[in-house]
């Protein structure tokens, strides 16, 4: 059963290395029923305490803002893991992510189905995504299809801020995210796409995750993984 761990980090935070260390773990498959498909979002509202992120963005600051606003938080905050759109919690608390793991684990989940083609003139290669049936049991009418471009791994050594002087390192570095459709009730979804370096990632360094959500940053009813 795939689902989406988000973990909204920055390498300003000195509170955030746990729980980058704690995605990672996930990142490694523990639990045997699952797979965790986990991104690494690093947000941009740390950069003017002396470091400036190289992996941050402020789409990644607006993205956790959706999440803030729709779980009712007074404020945003780092590190904070998100579980399929539904649970939300300080990114090191592995207790309270095993929780909201097992409670995704019984959710019903729309099938991503991704194959990679290689393009024989050109740059890069094809991604095909093949999304199942929206049916009415999952009670929305319609849901938004997202792709993500992420790095394997990477590390930076930190000269200034509040981790300075240490080596940190990420898992699945999320260096581009961006809608690619829509997806209605009694319909299925399938489409490809192009990737080349404008993908932000290496494809001895890359991944491809796509995933189904409900509108208005809901819960993730379905999502897919390919190593590049």
């Amino acid at each position: 059963m795939p689902l989406l761990i988000e973990l909204f980090t920055s390498e300003g935070c000195s509170s955030c290395p746990p729980a980058d260390r704690l995605l990672e773990h996930f990142d490694e498959q523990p639990i045997q029923s699952a797979q965790l498909i986990v991104l690494s979002e690093h947000v941009d509202y740390w950069n003017h305490i002396g470091w400036k992120d190289p992996y941050s963005s402020a789409f990644y600051s607006a993205r956790q803002q959706t999440y803030g606003n729709r779980f009712r938080l007074d404020g945003v905050y780092t590190p904070q893991m998100v579980v399929d759109g539904t649970s939300e919690f300080v990114g090191s608390d592995s207790a309270s992510a095993n929780r909201a793991i097992g409670n995704a684990l019984r959710a019903p989940k729309l099938r991503v189905n991704l194959s990679l083609v290689p393009v024989i003139a050109g740059d890069g290669s094809q991604l095909q995504v093949d999304i199942g049936q929206l049916e009415s049991s999952f009670g929305i009418r319609e849901a938004e299809v997202y792709i993500a471009y992420a790095l394997n791994r990477a590390e930076s050594q930190v000269s200034a801020g509040e981790n300075a002087g240490h080596k940190l390192t990420h898992v699945s570095v999320v260096k581009r995210m961006a809608k690619i459709g829509e997806i209605k009730n009694g319909e299925k979804f399938s489409s490809a796409f192009q990737l080349d370096h404008a993908s932000g990632v290496d494809a001895k360094n890359g991944r491809v995750i796509v995933f189904v959500q409900e509108p208005h940053q809901g819960r993730v009813i379905g999502v897919g993984l390919t190593h590049l």
